[in-house]
């Protein structure tokens, strides 16, 4: 008998973001994925390519602002939810509070780079004109499981490529 699982309204768009995320794996990129949700539509899709793009901003959350806003006609994103793989960096969490996004839903935390609770906490500043609620571990596990083997097989692809050119 076939169990059926009914998701949550936050598992349902992360698995989107997670979508994204396998877009930047195939790209050889850290799988990092992002959508933006309005009255229950994605508005805005993005995934890691700094890589790809040669761009420090290629980041999966300023593209998929980029693209919301687009949609909206606004760059203010207040009726926003943003739904992300990894916990966001300092600038991904400063164009967050900029577009005046009100909830960040995030699978994995980064203690090394996250500045969502982890190293800093941008989105909830008391000083900004503007915090955004966040909300962490939906679908952890598995985009935490994706993250660790992307960096598993980049260190082996790494180590091959070094003694390759040690030949």
């Amino acid at each position: 008998m076939k169990r059926t699982q009914l998701l949550s309204e936050d598992e349902k768009y992360m698995r989107e973001a997670v979508r994204q995320a396998k877009k930047a794996y195939a790209l050889g990129e850290v799988p990092i994925g992002c959508v933006i949700v309005h009255d229950g539509k994605i508005i805005g899709r993005g995934y890691n390519r700094r890589n790809t793009d040669k761009s420090t901003l290629a980041h999966a959350e300023i593209t998929a602002i980029r693209k919301a806003s687009r949609v909206i006609g606004d760059w203010r994103l207040e009726d926003c939810t943003l739904y992300v793989t990894l916990e966001p960096c300092q600038m991904c969490a400063g164009a967050i509070v900029q577009a005046r996004i009100p909830k960040v839903v995030m699978a994995c935390m980064n203690p090394k780079a996250g500045c969502a609770g982890s190293v800093l906490n941008i989105l909830d500043t008391p000083q900004f004109n503007h915090q955004v609620e966040s909300v962490q571990g939906v679908m952890e596990e598995e985009c935490s499981r994706m993250l660790k083997t992307f960096f598993k097989e980049l260190r082996i692809r790494n180590k091959a490529e070094k003694e390759h050119a040690n030949l």
